[in-house]
């Protein structure tokens, strides 16, 4: 087995090693899982489920780091990453050009859904049918 291959075990694991090395060589498509933002108050009792995977134009609020307080939305998804960008966090260069500032999910909070994907808002639905 090759030092960056992906074995699905690791998750079980209780060492820090190997849960960073689960999330740094895991696929994409598993990544991409690891991108689920919790969702307000409304929305969890709307929907009847605690939280979602995050997805460009969903409006949410930071709620740790320098930006906490600020709402936004989502300008850009870094899957490989495992950050997001939100407009309302950029920071300023030396020669005031802004850049984005990436966030982990987990200090964000969903406050509006982007919906206009079909597939998206049938898999939302589909959450409080079976719950």
């Amino acid at each position: 087995m090759n030092k960056n291959d992906f074995s699905k075990s690791w998750v079980s694991s209780v060492s820090p090693r190997k849960q960073r090395k689960y999330r740094n060589n895991a696929p994409i498509h598993i990544k991409k899982k690891m991108l689920s933002v919790h969702l307000s108050k409304e929305l969890r009792t709307k929907y009847k489920t605690r939280n979602f995977i995050i997805k460009k134009g969903d409006s949410v609020i930071i709620t740790r780091g320098k930006f906490k307080g600020k709402e936004g939305k989502i300008d850009k998804v870094y899957t490989k990453q495992l950050k997001v960008s939100v407009d309302s966090a950029k920071n300023v260069t030396k020669k005031g050009n802004k850049v984005p500032f990436k966030i982990r999910p987990s200090a964000l909070i969903i406050t509006e859904l982007n919906l206009a994907d079909g597939r998206r808002l049938n898999k939302i639905e589909s959450y409080g049918k079976t719950r």
